[in-house]
């Protein structure tokens, strides 16, 4: 199995046990918002909290034995606007090591540059 697949199957089963074995002790996640780094232990929160966000769609880009690719929608737990998330990873010893995200809001009224309707 690929890194991202067991990645995102140990989220979207809540497993903190299988994420702790998949992201690397080093890893530093650069969220695509509030200007913050997070940590293996911060990532695992996520999913120990209660509050995880869920995905759908998910799909892998590109995956080799250094980097991943990883497209998703995510519907977050506090009710904000659902994104649809890019994910670029970094592997080292088989593990996540580094992430970085990027994100549309997927709102009703959300409209691409230049869309006039």
């Amino acid at each position: 199995m690929s890194i991202i697949a067991a990645y995102n199957e140990a989220w979207e089963n809540e497993n903190t046990e299988a994420l702790g074995e998949i992201i690397h002790d080093d890893c530093v996640f650069n969220p695509h918002v509030g200007g913050i780094t997070m940590s293996k232990s911060d990532i695992i929160g996520f999913v120990s909290g209660g509050n995880t966000p869920k995905s759908e769609q998910n799909r892998i880009l590109f995956e080799n034995d250094e980097v991943g690719v990883a497209h998703s929608i995510v519907h977050f737990a506090n009710g904000s606007t659902s994104e649809a998330v890019l994910s670029f990873m970094r592997f080292k010893d088989g593990k996540i090591v580094s992430m970085e995200t990027g994100a549309t809001p997927l709102s009703d009224d959300y409209k691409v540059v230049g869309q006039d309707n």
